[in-house]
């Protein structure tokens, strides 16, 4: 292992060439599309900092990070925007009604479970209860739902949220994420790795699904656009002397200025988040609780003799890990400006963030910051190197060659063909990752 010095220096020299490589973006394309890169970046390191909390502490193998991502973007909707007064007047109450039906339904099975002495009755019973429960709460949901899917369904078509500040759903994205995680965790973190990774996976898939097709929730497929933000608009900030003088100083548009500095709050944002995020992340690391999580990842059957409570851990940095996830895909939606469930996808929300992690380094949090850095980089600039790199092997053939041709339509592909070498490449060379565990930390966990 290497030692923490060591790392240290690498570090430097690695962050020193991403902020190079974004430095390049900015004077050969656009400083807009350099900052835009350096916001979804720090995202993305997020994201991945939640994933290695789960992977490089414990060992849990989670797939289905898409799925908290987007309960921390449905956050941002039902936190933020507007309450739909029609829609609420509509069917509103049938929809609080319903919900009411259904926790009194589980109350009165759990009840029945704890009263009713084991056997045929209490069974019965409890089948009796949940059957009548679900034909009482489809009875009103279902007409409830219809009402208000019907409110102007080209506009709204949905419920709406509470109006608050969309910074604040950022944390309630956490804690969604969180409660959820600790309901899948209770089921599923009994199971072995590989079964855990495809019950993960398949309960992602089920909460994309409710997401894309309950639309009285958060609208389905037709996407929620306009989510409020937490900086200013760029059409206000150009009516202003100061981003005009500026503009004029650095030789820019007004346009250009204003996009450029609303870019740098959404940055400063993230920042402060991951700075925060970290240092959480490294105390906890440290302390007797994350070298008892190393010791319960190295090796379970010694920890579990040694009096440990592995599952009752495993679901303790189960829900952590997650509701970093649902926070980074609260800010994720928050920059993009609208919630499209469509949009999570495995290889956007769970692939790329297991190949920063590995890339970055498994167990080491500022490895995997430093993975998700350089794989979004490379995810967004790929397609251009590529196009550029085509160009010029192309360059001698001529203009009507339809192999010329393919290949330039080819560059399109060059993302996946990017993940994959980067990938390879440090499997082969670095099977650690471009930050392993340091000396010092691996023998904290002793």
């Amino acid at each position: 292992m290497k030692t923490a010095a060591s790392t240290s220096t690498q570090s430097l020299w690695m962050f020193g060439l991403i902020a190079v490589a974004l430095a390049a973006v900015g004077v050969l394309q656009s400083w807009s599309l350099s900052l835009t890169i350096l916001n979804y970046c720090l995202i993305s390191a997020i994201m991945a900092l939640g994933l290695n909390v789960q992977w490089g502490y414990a060992g849990l193998f989670n797939v289905g990070l898409m799925g908290f991502a987007a309960l921390g973007g449905v956050a941002a909707v039902l936190v933020s925007m507007r309450p739909v007064a029609d829609a609420w007047q509509a069917g509103g109450m049938g929809v609080a009604t319903a919900l009411v039906v259904a926790v009194a339904t589980v109350a009165l099975a759990l009840l029945a479970k704890q009263r009713l002495p084991k056997g045929k009755t209490r069974r019965n019973v409890i089948i009796a209860i949940i059957v009548v429960g679900f034909f009482v709460f489809r009875a009103v949901f279902d007409p409830a739902v219809e009402l208000i899917e019907s409110v102007n369904p080209a506009q709204t078509g949905y419920l709406g949220g509470l109006g608050l500040p969309i910074v604040l759903s950022w944390v309630v994205g956490g804690v969604l994420a969180a409660a959820v995680a600790w309901v899948i965790g209770k089921i599923t973190l009994g199971l072995r790795s590989d079964y855990l990774a495809i019950a993960t996976l398949g309960i992602s898939e089920i909460i994309i699904a409710v997401l894309k097709n309950e639309e009285w929730l958060t609208r389905g497929v037709k996407n929620v656009n306009g989510l409020p933000r937490p900086v200013p608009y760029e059409v206000d900030l150009q009516a202003t002397v100061w981003i005009q003088d500026w503009a004029t100083r650095l030789g820019v548009s007004v346009q250009d200025m204003a996009s450029i500095y609303v870019k740098l709050l959404y940055a400063g944002l993230a920042i402060g988040v991951l700075i925060i995020l970290m240092w959480l992340a490294q105390t906890a690391l440290r302390s007797p609780w994350g070298r008892m999580m190393r010791a319960i990842r190295d090796n379970e059957t010694a920890a579990e003799a040694m009096g440990k409570h592995v599952t009752g851990r495993h679901l303790q940095v189960f829900v952590i890990g997650s509701a970093i996830v649902g926070l980074a895909g609260a800010m994720m939606t928050t920059l993009d400006g609208q919630f499209t469930p469509t949009s999570y996808n495995p290889l956007r929300f769970t692939f790329l963030v297991w190949v920063m992690v590995i890339v970055g380094g498994s167990g080491n949090n500022l490895g995997s910051i430093l993975g998700g850095f350089l794989i979004w980089f490379f995810w967004v600039e790929a397609e251009p190197l590529g196009q550029w790199l085509l160009g010029v092997l192309t360059s001698g053939m001529d203009a009507s060659s339809p192999l010329k041709a393919h290949l330039l339509d080819s560059a399109a592909h060059m993302r996946l063909i990017t993940m994959g070498l980067i990938l390879l490449v440090t499997l082969r060379f670095r099977p650690r990752g471009l930050l392993p565990e340091t000396k010092e930390r691996a023998r904290s966990g002793h």
